[in-house]
């Protein structure tokens, strides 16, 4: 199983509203708890164990000065801790739980921001490709030994200040 349903927004912390902060715990969150727990559920009733690939951010372990987006990223650094703790939880039954952390890629959600811009968020200058990160989830989904991963494709960006 892939999840891969999630809203993001940018603003200044004290510009969220209790209306956006609940959209954003009800897609982010409770879209992650409710379809694994019936996935889980089901690869554990089939016993032959599973893979869960989620799709997070490399923005929850390291923010970006000038991308406000504190809020969001309680929702995707709770995606991050919820992938560790529950590989580990799940480990004896052969269900393994890892996620992908992209950086910047090229969608229709950047449709409207500059190419050039978009580069220099990540050290290597570069903007991912939907390929790219697919790729990167069928290699979590496809490798039998990892579990607890949180596999960052983005440049680098998730390295720190560059």
């Amino acid at each position: 199983m892939v999840n891969n349903a999630g809203i993001f927004s940018a603003k200044l912390f004290t510009d969220y509203t209790a209306e956006e902060f609940r959209s954003l715990v009800s897609t982010n969150l409770e879209g992650f708890i409710f379809i694994t727990q019936l996935a889980v559920k089901r690869m554990l009733s089939q016993g032959t164990g599973g893979s869960v690939t989620n799709i997070t951010t490399s923005l929850a372990d390291n923010p970006i000065a000038g991308l406000p987006a504190s809020i969001p990223m309680i929702t995707e650094g709770g995606l991050n801790a919820i992938t560790v703790s529950l590989a580990n939880e799940y480990a004896k039954s052969n269900i393994r739980l890892n996620a992908v952390a992209p950086g910047v890629v090229d969608t229709p959600l950047h449709k409207d921001n500059p190419k050039d811009f978009l580069k220099t968020l990540s050290p290597m200058g570069t903007i991912s490709t939907a390929e790219e990160i697919a790729s990167a989830v069928v290699y979590l989904t496809e490798s039998r030994q990892i579990t607890g991963e949180v596999l960052h494709v983005d440049g680098g960006a998730h390295n720190g200040k560059w």
